[in-house]
């Protein structure tokens, strides 16, 4: 049987930040709840417990971290992928609900749906007895200070993990709160199947980056095609976002897991938070490019 792998992010960006210590320890606790996971429920609790802790983390562009819109509010999308039996939950533009990616895996099991947004999507959630915050909650002065000043910050961004579990199982998730100074309503590749997350019995993916780009690239299926084409998952990572995010003018990065092997985690930004572990390695993290 494969070694279980799980493998995590904090999204991509221009800057690194000043001090990453703080970013490190973020990551680690998310790999360590997602390990937990992993042992008890299998790939699919993983990427759930692994975003999770990454939302609640303001450090990051998910959950209370999330940057503002133009109107200066937060909306939150948020996904989950299943590639035993490819099913997929997802919501988008919800404003209350303190762990989105709660509520996407949600739709994913109890409904028969695989994207609500909204209100809709925050009916649900009550129904669900899922944790709600006021809106006001999510609005960080970091963040507000940000959209007024409307700079590039050092900043994590987009969350998102995918994992294999002993049974060869693989799963992905992916939580964000979009772009700063987004038009309200905009929605971005993180919610979107084939985009930002996907996972089948080839691959898992995650990205983060340009998210109209993403889309546009359908980034994340075609790293599992090329996959299913006998190509190695870090190449597959590689050729995606150079001949097709990049050739669109976009950038950014994804973290991919394949039947076996070691995660991929392959950015195109000079910020590049990832947190990753195979079997019994010990789990590492690194914030910048890896020193050659």
């Amino acid at each position: 049987m494969p070694d279980p792998a799980l493998a995590v992010h904090g999204g991509a960006g221009g800057r690194l930040p000043s001090d990453e210590g703080p970013y490190r320890d973020a990551l680690a606790a998310a790999l360590d709840a997602g390990w937990t996971a992993l042992a008890t429920g299998g790939a699919l609790a993983a990427v759930e417990a692994a975003v999770v802790l990454l939302e609640d983390a303001p450090l990051f562009n998910a959950g209370r971290g999330s940057v503002l819109t133009a109107a200066g509010t937060v909306e939150m999308d948020a996904a989950i992928a299943s590639g035993t039996d490819l099913r997929t939950g997802a919501v988008a533009c919800v404003t209350r609900v303190r762990n989105p990616v709660l509520l996407a895996r949600a739709v994913m099991e109890r409904t028969p749906h695989a994207l609500l947004s909204g209100r809709g999507a925050e009916t649900l959630a009550v129904e669900f007895d899922l944790e709600l915050m006021k809106p006001s909650w999510f609005v960080t002065p970091r963040e507000r200070e940000r959209l007024a000043a409307a700079v590039r910050a050092e900043t994590g961004g987009t969350v998102g993990a995918v994992a294999r579990d002993e049974s060869g199982a693989l799963a992905a998730a992916t939580s964000t709160g979009g772009v700063r100074g987004q038009l309200p309503g905009r929605i971005g590749d993180s919610p979107l199947f084939g985009a930002g997350t996907y996972a089948d019995a080839r691959c898992a993916v995650s990205a983060t980056g340009d998210g109209e780009t993403v889309i546009r690239a359908v980034a994340a299926y075609e790293i599992a095609r090329l996959v299913g084409e006998d190509v190695p998952v870090a190449e597959a990572a590689e050729r995606v976002l150079r001949d097709r995010v990049g050739a669109l003018g976009g950038a950014g990065g994804v973290i991919a897991l394949g039947v076996d092997g070691d995660p991929a985690l392959t950015f195109t930004t000079a910020a590049r938070h990832r947190g990753w572990g195979t079997g019994d390695c010990p789990p590492q993290m690194a914030i910048g490019p890896l020193a050659s």
